[in-house]
């Protein structure tokens, strides 16, 4: 088994390019799948959930190909959030494993779910529910009190390079193979660099005032964000500070049990219409109670913005999705769907749209790779996201925030749980 994962292994680092563009390709390919035949979505889950594990498995595997390379040096330094949950990784083997085992979860979830809800009844898909979300409470009780954080999402290290740009002496053996050559003998300097003494003759251009309307401030512009921050220079376990206080620990507790509780009172009848007001209260509470974090910290700032963006979704679920977001949603579909360019993405939205009322986790089920914000200026090509939008469940594509800000904007809040609904939709 060893030598079958090993030659795997190898398979995989001589053609990483390749495998990464065939996984490109087949994303793609679970936006066409719903609608088209019987369990189209299932299917398209099963690939879509198989495509996110082995890039889980792909990516801590070329992360350990680059850190044994003692030659490899970065060209880019690596963004905090890399920095900061490769450190804990690496420190703790219970964050680690913890870790990996609730990214798992959430790749596979909406596909447990469709296996129950044609194999179970709908109050045993309702426990098999609630016994997932008790899992990733427990686990992620587990990395809070390793690591006495807030947690940040997703707790694993991204990727921070290209793979193609692996140098030859990395993609030539696996980490797990016995090397077959002896290493290549490191390349001779180039003859234009062996001396580096001879100072640089100034040129006229150098030497020429600034043209007029112009002033030496666009320099300064562009070279003050590339300058070296306090975050740049901490150990990288002190990126987010410990939580100090009884309600810093309260406010990260609520937070965690928040999908908990929620999807323990849609499993029950007597509480569902109060679900969606409930968990809204626990959200708002939690932000609440949190602290305020330093300007130096911007991993722990990130996040407290990514969760205050992730209070828009709780418009595209329960009451508020039923009444008046799917109307408009529909709507904006059908007008596209006479648009010239615009009806081929108008009929894969409405292929996906209905599913919204049929699983839990299908907000959840659109998977991409995007480019992050860069936190140390890292280029587009470079730095990718695992991103699980809690908006629609669209594979391989997301929609415009302002877009949906403006349809949303005019429907009162007070009405969002006045009309009891039997079918909610809700967040990881």
């Amino acid at each position: 088994m060893s030598s079958a994962l090993a030659r795997y292994e190898d398979f995989l680092v001589k053609n990483v390019s390749t495998i990464s563009s065939v996984e490109s390709t087949l994303r793609s390919i679970t936006w066409l799948l719903p609608g088209r035949f019987k369990d189209a979505e299932l299917a398209s889950e099963a690939l879509s959930a198989l495509l996110n594990v082995t890039s889980l498995y792909h990516d801590t595997l070329l992360a350990r190909i680059a850190q044994d390379d003692t030659k490899r040096k970065p060209i880019l330094p690596v963004p905090l959030h890399t920095k900061y949950t490769r450190a804990w990784c690496e420190k703790d083997e219970i964050y680690k494993w913890a870790a990996r085992t609730v990214e798992f979860i959430r790749f596979t979830q909406l596909l447990i779910e469709m296996g129950m809800r044609r194999k179970f009844s709908e109050k045993n898909k309702w426990r098999g529910i609630v016994v997932i979300e008790s899992i990733k409470v427990i686990l992620r009780l587990v990395m809070l009190r390793v690591t006495r954080r807030p947690l940040v999402s997703p707790a694993i290290p991204e990727r921070d390079f290209d793979p193609a740009s692996l140098p030859p002496s990395s993609i030539h053996s696996s980490p797990t193979l016995v090397p077959t050559t002896p290493p290549a003998s490191p390349p001779a300097t180039p003859d234009h660099l062996k001396n580096n003494h001879v100072p640089l003759q100034p040129s006229s251009l150098m030497m020429a005032p600034p043209p007029p309307g112009r002033s030496d401030s666009s320099i300064e512009d562009y070279l003050l964000p590339k300058a070296l921050t306090t975050s740049a220079v901490r150990p990288s376990l002190q990126l987010v500070a410990p939580l100090a206080s009884i309600q810093d620990w309260l406010a990260e507790v609520i937070y965690i049990i928040r999908p908990l509780i929620y999807v323990t009172m849609l499993s029950t009848r007597k509480h569902k219409d109060r679900a969606l007001l409930t968990a809204l209260a626990i959200d708002i509470l939690s932000r609440n109670l949190r602290r305020a974090p330093s300007t130096s910290s911007s991993v722990e700032r990130d996040e407290y913005a990514r969760r205050d963006r992730d209070l828009v979704w709780y418009l595209f679920r329960g009451s508020a999705w039923e009444l008046y977001t799917r109307p408009k949603l529909e709507s904006l579909v059908e007008k596209a769907a006479h648009v010239p360019g615009l009806s081929l993405i108008s009929s894969v939205v409405k292929d996906w749209v209905p599913l919204i009322d049929e699983y839990y986790y299908c907000e959840e089920r659109y998977h991409v790779f995007r480019p992050r914000k860069a936190d140390d200026d890292m280029p587009q090509t470079l730095h990718y996201d695992l991103t699980f939008s809690p908006l629609v469940c669209f594979p391989s594509t997301t929609i415009n925030l302002s877009m949906a800000t403006t349809l949303l904007i005019p429907f009162p809040l007070s009405s969002l749980f006045t009309s009891k609904v039997e079918t909610d939709v809700m967040w990881r």
